[in-house]
């Protein structure tokens, strides 16, 4: 794969990212609120978002990610989605996203979704997605749960968050599962 591939949806656009989309993803990025159910450490300047660009980029051309931006309909950056652990091998990835918090329950992720598991599946021939989510994000929990994505278990106390051990949920969905519900997609 040469290049990331663009989706237009209704009310926000997803294409390549770039290192000139630095200084737009700091402006969230670097918000512990923002990150809280991602990373307790947030970068922290502009130059280390530029590096964190960087890492992503070069894991596109190595074929272990594919990260996306996203934008609203006037072209502002309002989050970050990736398939990272990309596996050509094993048929597999993992995803991520972060969402400006302006933009949070809008239906944004529900748009993300809709368009790149048709493309994961049908166009990466993916055989497995995994989102993994703290146990307290509620938000991922019911949008993973919407789209069908069984809940696989609880990793205990899995990951620091700075001030205490989080569980991480691993909810996954196979290509046979979404053979069976993606005529809901497309309603």
């Amino acid at each position: 794969m040469n290049h990331i591939p663009v989706f237009e949806m209704e009310k926000i656009k997803m294409r390549g990212l770039k290192i000139s989309d630095a200084p737009s993803l700091f402006q969230f990025m670097s918000r512990p609120d923002t990150m809280k159910y991602i990373t307790p450490h947030p970068v922290l300047s502009l130059k280390e978002m530029e590096a964190y660009v960087e890492e992503r980029l070069a894991g596109f051309r190595k074929h272990k990610e594919i990260p996306w931006v996203i934008e609203n309909e006037e072209g502002e950056c309002i989050g970050f989605f990736r398939f990272h652990k990309w596996n050509l091998w094993h048929r597999k990835a993992e995803m991520g996203a972060v969402i400006h918090p302006k933009y949070q329950k809008a239906g944004i992720m529900t748009e993300v979704l809709l368009n790149v598991l048709p493309y994961a599946f049908d166009t990466l021939n993916l055989n497995r997605i995994v989102g993994d989510i703290f146990a307290e994000n509620e938000g991922s929990r019911r949008l993973l749960n919407n789209f069908g994505f069984r809940e696989e278990g609880v990793l205990r106390e899995t990951d620091f968050d700075g001030e205490r051990f989080q569980d991480t949920v691993v909810f996954s969905m196979l290509k046979k599962e979404y053979e069976q519900v993606k005529q809901t997609f497309d309603q």
